[in-house]
């Protein structure tokens, strides 16, 4: 039971309404109308702003449009005050029966309440995280990881289609820089001492497991060999080994993707056709791309510049500041020229709303991207980029720089490993994305009120201990949410328990909001805002034995207390599945 979209259907009449009897002019555009929580509970329940949107169009002062809604709004049975505030606002305060009802619904509908159902929506792709495959995660992929399938999550509740993607970089030259780091390690697994790893290559333990492997396969078969010849067969096992262990590691974090994508496959190689070549002669037909000089980078002196023609990408006609490179001088394809081609095959394949998620150090490349994917499905796409700011990793406010494992950074595995699954997810999402995040290792694992995880998690678990209370004291009470819905739920008339309850019917309509905006967390906040409530409800509930949860001397406001838990615990539970975080039954 969405509050806010049913009284957003119900405004959309009234408007036709008035249009119908020429009140106002029909047609006018709805887009920016919105039904809202009010800023200040004092001023009403729903806030809406169609006066003021529509005035201008509409040829009248807000005033006056706004005081021919508020006729027609003052007529709904559902609405105890309606009145405008200052130009032209309209402020509504809603019967009480009406939350009544939307705690009876979110009763019954459980961890289910706020799901959405947004079936004509588009397909979306997220693609997230999308590490080199070079070696192990750090906690910076974690925070993209978290946040790509948070949102992946958050899509999905809100009734989209979302398929999960990782981008495989398999084609560019720091393969084979891993290849020939492998390849020291195959050596080193052959019994031949190799001294210091050179500089140049990779120089992290993860690699040895690789070099075994080669050994046992191939024995000292590749040793001899020139490296043209091992080079390809050594870049495939390495790769494969390293997408084994990032799978894995992400699998401790509970990221599961749907679909990993080889960048290879795109310029045909491996028995593939060449999209790359295909996605340039397309934009070439179409006049996009030229062969062209480049002025030279701002702030780069004349002498240090290539001045030579280039094939170029039209960029600017898309949005971009200046037109793009799609070839080396040594006539292989840029980054970019790939990344075009990616992008076209996710359209191909329905994607036509694309969200990346990448680092902060990649903001620069935004502009020509979302100009490449206006470009390749004619207007018909677009992506949506969200860039994930830096991690400082602390340990009592001192930062943490190295790890045994990976040679010069603290793996994201050890982070897991150290402080557990919820703790990473849940504080990488407790920020938004675009705000450097500092996650002190000690501090995330805190039983107290200052460790959001904790905080929300002890919530659920005292949702759960008052079911176990109430059982103990009436062990005949049907705690079924069917039973509990048909509860006297008028008896709640506490000024915190009416404050959660609004909390609860706004849940759908934050969920709506979170989805739209490509921000998961909302949903974090919400759920911390929601628990921070509750922790406040129940210590009250010391000082005042009339608010407490079980008493075993009224059952009628036991049960309606109880179905008020039931659904603080669903929307708890609900909240924390989708930032993907369990909600335990109790605290150890």
């Amino acid at each position: 039971m969405n509050l806010f979209e049913i009284h957003s259907t119900r405004l959309h009449a009234i408007l036709a309404g008035l249009a119908e009897r020429g009140a106002i002019p029909a047609g006018l555009s709805l887009a920016r109308v919105v039904v809202e929580p009010t800023k200040d509970p004092a001023h009403g329940d729903l806030a809406i702003n169609a006066a003021m949107v529509l005035a201008k169009e509409a040829g009248m002062a807000p005033r006056a449009l706004a005081e021919l809604i508020l006729a027609e709004l003052a007529k709904d049975g559902d609405v105890l005050k309606a009145e405008i505030a200052g130009p032209g606002f309209i402020n509504l305060t809603l019967q009480p029966a009406v939350f009544t009802e939307v705690l009876k619904s979110a009763v019954l509908a459980g961890t289910e309440h706020g799901r959405g159902t947004t079936k004509a929506s588009p397909k979306i792709n997220v693609e997230y995280v999308s590490a080199n495959p070079t070696g192990p995660m750090h906690v910076g992929h974690g925070r993209g990881a978290v946040f790509g399938d948070a949102l992946a999550s958050l899509l999905a509740f809100a009734g989209h289609d979302v398929t999960r993607e990782y981008y495989i970089n398999d084609a560019g030259a720091q393969v084979d820089v891993l290849a020939r780091s492998a390849f020291l390690r195959y050596r080193e697994a052959l019994g031949e001492d190799i001294g210091a790893i050179p500089e140049g290559l990779y120089p992290g333990d993860y690699l040895i497991s690789v070099g075994q492997t080669l050994a046992k396969d191939h024995g000292p078969s590749l040793r001899d060999k020139p490296e043209w010849d091992w080079l390809p067969l050594v870049r495939q096992a390495a790769i494969d080994g390293m997408m084994a262990m990032i799978r894995d590691d992400l699998a401790a974090l509970g990221v599961v993707h749907d679909l990993f994508f080889s960048e290879r496959s795109l310029q045909g190689r491996d028995g593939n056709a060449n999209a790359v070549h295909q996605t340039i002669e397309d934009l070439r037909e179409r006049d996009l791309v030229y062969e062209g000089r480049l002025p030279p980078p701002k702030g780069q002196k004349d002498e240090d510049w290539e001045d030579r023609e280039q094939t170029l990408f039209r960029a600017t006609k898309f949005g971009d500041d200046v037109d793009r490179p799609l070839l080396k001088s040594d006539g292989s394809y840029t980054y970019f020229a790939n990344d075009i081609a990616y992008h076209r095959s996710k359209f191909t394949r329905g994607f036509a709303e694309m969200i990346d998620v990448w680092g902060a150090d990649h903001g620069g490349y935004v502009k020509r991207m979302q100009a490449a994917v206006k470009a390749v499905t004619n207007g018909e796409g677009a992506l949506d980029v969200k860039l994930c700011q830096l991690v400082r990793l602390l340990r009592n406010g001192e930062q943490v720089r190295m790890s045994k494992r990976s040679g010069d950074f603290v793996t994201l595995r050890e982070v897991i490993d150290e402080v557990g699954r919820d703790a990473v997810r849940f504080m990488m999402i407790f920020r938004k994305n675009d705000a450097t995040l500092d996650f002190d290792l000690a501090k995330v694992v805190e039983q107290s009120k200052d460790n959001p995880v904790f905080y929300v998690q002890y919530a659920h678990a005292r949702c759960t201990s008052i079911f176990r209370q109430a059982a103990e004291a009436f062990p005949d009470l049907d705690l079924s949410p069917q039973a509990l819905a048909q509860s006297d739920l008028g008896l709640l008339t506490d000024e915190s328990e009416i404050g959660i309850v609004k909390m609860i019917a706004a849940y759908p309509r934050m969920i709506d909001a979170a989805a739209s905006s490509h921000e998961p967390h909302r949903v974090a906040f919400f759920v911390h805002d929601l628990a921070s409530a509750f922790h406040s409800l129940w210590n009250k509930g010391k000082d005042s034995p009339q608010l407490r949860f079980v008493n075993q001397t009224d059952r009628n406001s036991t049960s309606a207390r109880l179905a008020f838990v039931h659904a603080v615990r669903s929307v708890l539970a609900s909240g924390l599945a989708v930032v993907g975080v369990t909600a335990p039954e109790e605290m150890r």
